[in-house]
C-alpha cells in the first residue's frame, strides 16, 4: 500500500507509540529485583493485544510496520525470552504461566516467519523493512538457539506436550492448533538463515545449520518430530506438511556420503581435497607463470597476424608471443560470442533452492545421522506414505511445493539407506559376511512405503505435469528421486534375500513396461537448454542409469514386453438427450452415426533395446552430453565416466562414430588431452578418455579417406538423411505414403436437397466461409459459361429452322461441355481432397468427380446435363443459407446440424453364391473336414449336373417362358440337396479309418472271398445270356414298337428321358459289343427304310454287320467286368433320378445303347438271387 495519503517517515508514529506502549506494559528488569525480570499487572492482556497487531495491521494491510517496531524494541531478546526462561520446569499445573508461554510462541512465531517477496505485491514499505527484519530475525534465531539461563526449545516443546499427550479423539481444534503452531516454530528457526547480501556483526556458526542440528538434538525436538513421525496416520493426521517442511530445510544441501563417514574418513577426505585444490593452484600458477609481467613487458604490446587469405588480424598482449597456439585461441577468443542469459530468480534468495552444499561440523554431522537412522528405521514408512496420499488427493493443507519437497527427500533417503547399508558392510570383514546369515534387518522393507505402485503413478504423473509446465527445479527433484528409485532397486536385486530380488524383479517390471516412462527419459535429455548445472547433472545421470539397467534388465528376460501408447481412432458416440426416451431405431441409427476422434491407445510390442537406445543417438542427447563435458575440470571420477560411457556407446556399441565427427566435439576432446587446461594424467579416468580420443580421431581420418563431404559436414550438426549417406555412401530411399481420401458423409433423414444444402452451410458457416465463397464463385463462373452455350444453341437452332433444317437431330451437338472446376491455391486443392464437408457440398451443388477416390489430382467437373436455370438455383439457394444459415431443424426435438451428419453407408459388392445365410444348417469348412470321408468303391464324384448343364439342348422360343424357374425356388432347390448329401455323409461309417488291424492278413477268409465271387460271376453270365436269347425271340417285336414310338411320342420321349452321369460314361467304353448288339435291332429284322428314318435322332456304336458277337465272347467280356461297377451305377442312377425329377427343365436325348446298359444294370447284382 503506498499511496499519496502515506505518511511520512519509516513507521507512522502514531502505530510506534502504540506498539510501544504496550511493550513497556508487559514487563521489565529492575534493581529491586536483582536483574530479574517481572511480568506486568496485565502481561497477557499485552500479549494478545500485540498478536492483534500483527494480525489485523501488518498481514490484513500488507504491511511491515509492527513488526519493524517489535524489532525496535527489542521484544523478542529482553521480553518474550525471559518469559519463556521464567517458567520452571516443574510449574506444569500453573495454568496462568502456560497461558503466558503459549502467548509468547504465538508471537514468535509470525515474528519468526520467513520473508518473502512477491515483485507482484511488494511496495516500497517492504523494501524499507525487509532488510533490517532479516537482521531481526538472524538476531531472534541466535537467542532462541544459545540462550544463557535455558533452553526455550525445550520450553516450547513443553508448550504442546499436553495436546500432544491426548489420543487423535479427544483433541479439539485448540489442541491441533498449538501441535501445528509448535510445528511452525520449529520450521521457522530451521529455515532462518544468514543473508549472502547483508552484513552481520556476530559469527555465522552461531545461526548455522550445524548450531541448529545442535540445539534440535540436546533440546529434545528430535525426538518429538521421531514421535510425530512415526505415529503418523493414527495419532496425527494434518501435522505431516509442517513435519515434510522440518526435514527439507534441515536435510536440503548436505552431503550424505560425508555424513555416513567416520572420522578417519573424513580426515582422508578432507586431506584428498585438499592436495586436489593446492594441484589445481600449483597448475594456475606455473599458467601464469609462462606469461606472468616483468619491468621490462609493462608498456603493452600489439601484433599483427597474417591469415591465409592475404588478410591482417589485430592481436594485444605480450602473451601472444610464446607460439602460434596462443596467437589462435587468444583470435578465438575475440571471436565467440557471448550470449546474453536470462534474467533468472536467484537460487540463494529461494528458500526451496537445494543445490547449494551445507557444510557441517563433526558434532552436527554425528547427530544428524543418528536421527537418520532413527527416523528410517521407525517413521519413514509412515509419513512419507501418508504425505503421498494427501498429495494424490490434493488435501486444503498441500501446496505446489509440497510435491517437489516430497520427492526431493524421498530421493535424499533412498540414497542415505544405501550408504548407510555400504557403510555397515565396510565395518565388516569378507569373514564375517560370509557367515553372516541374511535377516530381516537386511530387508528393504524400511523405505517399501515409496517403492510400490501408487509413488510410481505419483511420481510419473509429477514429472510430466512439470516437463509441460518447464519448472525445471521440481522436475529436478523428480529426476533425482527417480534415479534414487532406480539405484535401490538394483542393490535389491543383488540382496541375499529372495524377497528383495523378488520385490525388485517386480519393481524392474512395472517400470519398464511402460513405453511412456522411456519417451520422458529422452525428453529429459534432450530439453536441456540452460537449466543449470544441477539439472544437467541429475539428467545425464537418470539416463546413464536408466540405459545401463534397461539393457541389463532387457538381457535376463528376452521376450520383455512394453505398453507401448500411439494414437489411434476410436468411435464416440454421438450426444443425446437422456431426459426423453428414445427408441430402438434411434439407437440403431447412433452407434452407425458415431464420431471419430483421435486418442492414444495401448497396445503391447515387444521390447528391442537396439531400437530404444537408438534413440539417443540424436544431436540433442549429444549436445547435452557434450555441455556435460565441457565441466570436465570440475566433475568427479563418475561423472567423466558416465559421459565417457555415453560417448563409448555411440561410437562403438552402436557403430554410429559419424555422429561425434564434429569439430567442437573432436576440440573438446583434444583440449581434455593435450590442451592447456587438460585433464590432469593422475586421474583414474584419464587414461580412458585418451583411448577413446585416439580411436575416434582414427575413425574420422579414416572415414574422410572414404567420404571426402565429411570435411564440409563436420561444421554441422548431421540430420538422419546425412548420417545414413556418411556411412553408406548413397541417399535413403523413401517411399511416401499413398494419401487417403476421408470417409463420405451425408445428411440423415429424408430432406430435400435445399435442406441437405442448408444443413452442410451452417456446419461450414463457423470456420470455413472462404469454402462456401469458392463454391458460389465456381457456379457463377459456369453459369456465365452454360448460359453463352444455350444462346449459341438457340440462335442455330433459329438458323436452322429457317433453312428448313431439321433441330431434333442438332440439339446434342449445341450442348454445353462438362466445365472443370481449379482450386484457386493448392491449401484449396488440398481441402477439396481432404475435407469432407467441403466434398458433400460439392457434390450435393451438382459437382462430380473423375478419377479415382484416393487420388489427390482428381479432377472435379460439372457435368453438362446440368442447365444454368439449375445451377443458378443451387447458387441462389447457397447464397441464401450462408446468409441466413440454420442451426437447428426439428419443431419438438431440435437437432444441431452437426449432428445430422454422418458417414455415408458403403454397400459391399455381395460375392457370387454369397447367400449370406447363417445357420441354414450348411456344413462350415471345419465340420467338412471333420466327416469322413467316402470310402471304398462308391467314392467317386458325380458330376453328372455340370455334364448335364454342359450338353443340354435349348428350347424353342415359344417355350421360353414356360420354362422360367425362380432363383428362390433354386437357391432352396440346391439347399436341399446339399443338406441331403450333408446327411448321407454324416451317417456315414468309413472302413476306411475303422478296422480292425486282426482283419489285416487272413488268408482263409481272402479264400472264401475270391469262390463267392467266382461263383457270383458264374451266375451273372449265365442270366445275361438267357437275357440276350430271349431279345432275338423278340427283335421284330422291338423294332416295330420302337417305330411308333417315334412316329407318334415326338419330343416326348426327350422328356422323360434321364441320365445317369460321368461314372456311366466311363463304364460305357467297358462293353462296346455288348453296346451295338443293343443298340440296333438284328440284320435279318431290321427294315431297311427304318434304319434311314431313324439315323438323324440315333446313331449306333457299331454296326451289327461289322461286330459280329458269339456266346463265348460275351462271355468273357461279362466276366472280365467287375460286378461292384454295375451295382454302383444302378445304385446312382437310381438316386439321379429321384433327384432330377423336379428338373423338368433340363433333360436330354439318350442314346438307346445307355437304355440297354440300363436294362443290364438291373441284372447285374447276383444278391437278389
Amino acid at each position: 500500500m503506498d499511496d499519496d495519503n502515506a505518511p511520512r517517515g519509516v513507521v507512522d508514529p502514531e502505530v510506534r507509540a502504540y506498539v510501544y506502549s504496550l511493550v513497556s506494559a508487559l514487563g521489565g528488569t529492575g534493581a529491586d529485583e536483582e536483574g530479574r525480570y517481572v511480568l506486568g499487572d496485565d502481561a497477557l492482556a499485552c500479549l494478545k493485544d500485540i498478536k492483534r497487531w500483527l494480525k489485523l495491521y501488518d498481514e490484513k494491510a500488507n504491511r511491515l510496520d509492527v513488526a519493524r517496531c517489535l524489532a525496535e524494541a527489542n521484544l523478542v531478546k529482553g521480553d518474550l525470552m525471559e518469559i519463556l526462561a521464567a517458567w520452571p520446569e516443574d510449574a506444569t499445573e500453573d495454568r496462568v504461566q502456560s497461558k503466558i508461554a503459549l502467548a509468547c510462541l504465538e508471537i514468535l512465531v509470525p515474528l519468526t516467519w520467513p520473508i518473502e517477496i512477491n515483485e507482484l505485491q511488494t511496495t516500497v514499505n517492504h523494501h524499507r523493512h525487509i532488510p533490517y527484519l532479516q537482521l531481526a530475525q538472524i538476531s531472534y534465531k541466535r537467542e532462541i538457539l544459545e540462550h544463557a539461563s535455558s533452553s526455550i526449545l525445550r520450553t516450547a516443546v513443553r508448550i504442546g506436550l499436553p495436546s500432544i499427550a491426548l489420543p487423535i479423539g479427544e483433541r479439539g481444534s485448540r489442541d491441533e492448533g498449538i501441535i501445528k503452531l509448535l510445528l511452525y516454530f520449529f520450521r521457522n528457526i530451521v529455515m532462518i538463515s544468514a543473508p549472502h547480501n547483508l552484513p552481520v556483526e556476530w559469527n555465522e556458526a552461531e545461526v548455522s545449520r550445524s548450531a541448529t542440528i545442535q540445539a534440535f538434538h540436546q533440546q529434545d525436538v528430535f525426538a518429538l518430530l521421531l514421535t510425530i513421525a512415526s505415529n503418523m496416520g493414527e495419532d496425527f493426521n494434518s501435522q505431516d506438511v509442517v513435519v515434510l517442511e522440518i526435514l527439507f530445510f534441515m536435510l536440503k544441501g548436505i552431503d550424505i556420503e560425508e555424513l555416513f563417514m567416520n572420522e578417519a574418513q573424513l580426515e582422508t577426505k578432507k586431506s584428498s581435497d585438499l592436495q586436489g585444490l593446492i594441484t589445481k593452484e600449483a597448475a594456475m600458477l606455473r599458467g601464469y607463470a609462462k606469461n606472468a609481467p616483468t619491468r621490462h613487458n609493462r608498456f603493452g604490446t600489439m601484433i599483427w597476424v597474417k591469415r591465409d587469405d592475404e588478410r591482417v588480424s589485430s592481436v594485444s598482449g605480450q602473451d601472444v608471443l610464446s607460439n602460434s597456439q596462443k596467437t589462435m585461441s587468444k583470435m578465438d577468443q575475440s571471436k565467440k560470442w557471448n550470449r546474453p542469459k536470462q534474467r533468472g530468480r536467484n537460487a540463494e534468495q529461494d528458500p526451496n533452492h537445494y543445490e547449494i552444499p551445507v557444510p557441517l561440523t563433526p558434532s552436527a554431522n554425528e547427530n544428524l545421522r543418528s536421527f537418520v537412522e532413527e527416523f528410517l528405521d521407525s517413521g519413514f514408512n509412515p509419513l512419507f506414505s501418508h504425505l503421498r496420499r494427501a498429495i494424490e488427493r490434493e488435501a486444503d493443507r498441500v501446496l505446489e511445493v509440497h510435491a517437489q519437497q516430497y520427492f526431493y527427500l524421498v530421493s535424499w533417503f533412498l540414497e542415505a539407506e544405501r550408504l548407510r547399508r555400504k557403510s555397515k558392510q565396510s565395518k565388516l570383514d569378507k569373514k564375517s559376511q560370509a557367515t553372516r546369515p541374511a535377516s530381516e534387518a537386511d530387508s528393504f522393507g524400511i523405505v517399501a512405503s515409496v517403492l510400490n505402485q501408487e509413488t510410481f503413478i505419483l511420481l510419473n504423473r509429477f514429472m510430466q505435469d512439470r516437463l509441460d509446465l518447464k519448472s525445471w527445479h521440481e522436475v529436478n527433484a523428480g529426476i533425482r528421486c527417480f534415479t534414487q528409485i532406480l539405484y535401490t532397486v538394483q542393490e535389491m536385486a543383488e540382496s541375499n534375500l529372495e524377497e528383495d530380488q523378488e520385490i525388485a524383479e517386480n519393481i524392474q517390471n512395472r517400470i519398464f513396461y511402460e513405453e511412456t516412462t522411456h519417451d520422458r527419459i529422452l525428453a529429459i535429455l534432450r530439453g536441456y537448454k540452460d537449466q543449470g548445472f544441477s539439472y544437467l547433472d541429475a539428467a545425464t545421470e537418470l539416463s546413464h542409469v536408466f540405459l545401463r539397467m534397461l539393457e541389463r534388465y532387457s538381457k535376463e528376460n528376452v521376450d520383455l514386453q512394453i505398453r507401448s501408447r500411439r494414437r489411434a481412432r476410436k468411435l464416440k458416440k454421438a450426444t443425446t438427450q437422456e431426459s426423453e426416451p428414445q427408441d430402438t431405431t434411434a439407437d440403431q441409427d447412433s452407434e452407425a452415426e458415431d464420431v471419430a476422434e483421435v486418442q492414444r491407445v495401448s497396445k503391447e510390442r515387444k521390447f528391442d533395446f537396439s531400437r530404444f537406445s537408438s534413440k539417443f543417438l540424436t544431436q540433442s542427447c549429444i549436445d547435452t552430453f557434450v555441455v556435460f563435458t565441457t565441466f570436465y575440470k570440475d566433475l568427479s571420477t563418475d561423472q567423466l565416466k558416465r559421459a565417457h560411457r555415453f560417448f563409448y556407446r555411440i561410437a562403438f556399441k552402436q557403430e554410429m562414430s559419424v555422429m561425434l565427427f564434429r569439430l567442437d566435439i573432436i576440440a573438446l576432446f583434444n583440449r581434455m588431452m593435450r590442451g592447456p587446461d587438460a585433464l590432469n594424467s593422475a586421474s583414474p579416468m584419464f587414461r580412458e578418455w585418451d583411448e577413446l580420443t585416439r580411436q575416434l580421431v582414427r575413425r574420422m581420418i579414416k572415414k574422410l579417406q572414404q567420404r571426402p563431404e565429411l570435411a564440409i559436414e563436420m561444421l554441422f550438426s548431421k540430420i538422419s538423411s546425412t548420417v545414413f549417406y556418411l556411412e553408406y555412401g548413397y541417399e535413403k530411399q523413401t517411399i511416401s505414403a499413398k494419401p487417403r481420401a476421408p470417409a463420405e458423409l451425408e445428411v440423415k433423414g429424408s430432406l430435400s436437397r435445399d435442406e441437405q444444402i442448408g444443413v452442410i452451410i451452417a456446419v461450414l458457416h463457423e470456420d470455413k466461409l472462404d469454402a462456401i465463397d469458392f463454391v458460389i464463385k465456381a457456379l457463377k463462373s459456369v453459369i456465365d459459361e452454360r448460359r453463352s452455350w444455350e444462346a449459341e444453341a438457340e440462335a442455330r437452332n433459329i438458323l436452322n429452322s429457317e433453312n428448313g433444317q431439321d433441330t431434333e437431330n442438332q440439339t446434342d451437338s449445341f450442348k454445353a461441355p462438362s466445365t472443370i472446376v481449379k482450386p484457386d491455391n493448392d491449401e484449396r486443392k488440398l481441402a477439396i481432397f481432404k475435407d469432407n464437408k467441403l466434398r458433400l457440398l460439392m457434390t450435393l451443388a451438382g459437382f462430380e468427380r473423375i478419377g479415382p477416390d484416393d487420388d489427390p489430382d482428381c479432377t472435379w467437373i460439372v457435368p453438362s446435363e446440368l442447365t444454368s436455370t439449375q445451377l443458378q438455383e443451387t447458387c441462389d439457394m447457397i447464397e441464401k443459407s450462408r446468409k441466413h444459415p440454420i442451426s437447428q431443424y426439428g419443431s419438438e426435438d431440435p437437432v444441431p446440424v452437426e449432428e445430422m451428419l454422418r458417414r455415408k453407408t458403403v454397400i459391399r459388392p455381395r460375392a457370387e453364391f454369397d447367400d449370406d445365410s447363417e445357420g441354414d444348417g450348411l456344413a462350415t469348412d471345419g465340420e467338412k473336414e471333420f466327416l469322413f470321408p467316402a470310402g471304398g468303391p462308391t467314392n467317386r464324384k458325380s458330376d453328372a449336373l455340370a455334364e448335364l448343364k454342359k450338353k443340354r439342348r435349348k428350347r424353342g422360343v415359344d417355350n421360353i417362358s414356360d420354362a422360367e424357374v425362380d432363383d428362390e425356388a433354386r437357391d432352396a432347390k440346391r439347399k436341399a440337396r446339399a443338406l441331403a448329401e450333408l446327411e448321407k455323409r454324416r451317417k456315414l461309417k468309413s472302413d476306411v479309418l475303422v478296422h480292425d488291424s486282426d482283419d489285416e492278413d487272413d488268408e482263409e477268409r481272402d479264400r472264401e472271398f475270391f469262390a463267392r465271387e467266382a461263383e457270383r460271376r458264374k451266375g451273372q453270365s449265365l442270366k445275361v445270356l438267357e437275357a440276350l436269347k430271349g431279345a432275338e425271340e423278340d427283335g421284330s417285336d422291338t423294332t416295330v414298337s420302337k417305330k411308333r414310338k417315334r412316329s407318334e411320342g415326338g419330343n416326348q420321349r426327350r422328356k422323360k428321358t434321364r441320365y445317369s452321369g460321368t461314372d456311366s460314361e466311363s463304364d460305357m467304353d467297358e462293353l462296346p459289343r455288348v453296346q451295338g448288339i443293343r443298340s440296333s435291332p438284328h440284320p435279318e429284322d431290321q427294315d431297311p427304310s427304318t434304319s434311314d428314318d431313324n439315323s438323324d435322332t440315333e446313331t449306333p456304336l457299331s454296326s451289327p454287320q461289322n461286330n459280329p458277337l458269339n456266346e463265348i465272347e460275351l462271355n468273357k467280356a461279362l466276366l472280365g467286368r467287375n460286378t461292384d461297377s454295375f451295382a454302383t451305377e444302378k445304385v446312382s442312377m437310381l438316386a439321379i433320378d429321384e433327384k432330377d425329377e423336379e428338373d423338368e427343365d433340363e433333360t436330354m436325348l439318350l442314346p438307346s445303347s445307355t437304355r440297354m446298359r440300363g436294362r443290364l444294370a438291373v441284372l447285374d447284382d447276383s444278391d437278389d438271387d
